[in-house]
């Protein structure tokens, strides 16, 4: 009997350790869109990604398809993937609006970048400021590197951080309200005291300025790095990107 039930036992957990071992293998499909007729800076970002993304699709087996068609925002391309990411532009669309929508409220997952955050009214699109959180603010310009702090080191998404690094240069965002203060938001990243005032020619002068979060309620990462050609320069900050693409796709926990 007692033989019996350590067998049982043992083939129950061999059983949920295949099951688990073969959510964190199993290949996971991406999209991300771009568009080449925006910012400059925000398309060589873009075009920088779009090669880095792919090598991390054949270091960690997943999928990865890039495309400037936002058409493509549509309920029959979607639901052929797990994420979607916006490298550099949104969707302008109702029909683009709306399908992305249903897709992030039946369990897609999402990463945006820098731009993907610019909104500087709720009214533009009520839902989207709803599932960010905030609406900018204001900004600091030109681009220049920034300390970021790690609000929660125990988080997946930024596994294996330094608890504060330096970002290379890029435009940063302010916003209202602060994210930090809107129910469901849990703030990853954010800028260190130390860089204020940050900017030239537009400053961000101080106060509570998130760079990266999730809204818990969805499978979502918001991160406001993404402008020029430097962002994909520092090792500690790739290392986040992939993390947290590994996140949405399933494989961190």
């Amino acid at each position: 009997m007692i033989r019996r039930l350590f067998t049982f036992c043992l083939l129950s957990f061999l059983a949920c350790s295949g099951i688990t071992a073969f959510a964190q293998t199993q290949r996971f499909h991406v999209l991300a869109f771009y568009s080449t007729k925006v910012e400059q800076d925000h398309v060589d970002f873009a075009l920088q990604a779009i090669p880095f993304f792919q090598a991390m699709a054949k270091r960690d087996h997943f999928d990865f398809t890039a495309t400037s068609n936002w058409n493509d925002m549509n309920p029959d391309t979607l639901k052929q993937y797990q994420v979607v990411l916006w490298l550099d532009d949104a969707p302008s669309t109702p029909a683009q609006r709306a399908a992305f929508q249903n897709y992030m409220e039946h369990g897609g997952g999402w990463l945006g970048f820098h731009i993907a955050g610019w909104m500087d009214s709720r009214e533009m699109w009520p839902w989207f400021a709803d599932f960010l959180g905030t609406v900018f603010s204001g900004n600091s310009w030109p681009p220049l590197p920034a300390t970021l702090t790690i609000d929660d080191p125990a988080s997946p998404i930024v596994k294996g951080l330094p608890r504060s690094y330096l970002s290379p240069a890029n435009e940063w965002y302010s916003w209202k309200p602060d994210p930090r203060n809107t129910l469901g938001i849990k703030v990853l990243m954010t800028l260190a005291p130390s860089n204020y005032p940050i900017g030239f020619k537009d400053t961000l002068i101080g106060g509570d300025i998130p760079v990266t979060w999730t809204n818990t309620k969805y499978k979502m990462i918001y991160t406001n790095m993404g402008h020029g050609n430097k962002i994909l320069t520092s090792p500690a900050q790739n290392r986040f990107f992939e993390n947290a693409l590994l996140w949405l796709g399933g494989r961190r926990q």
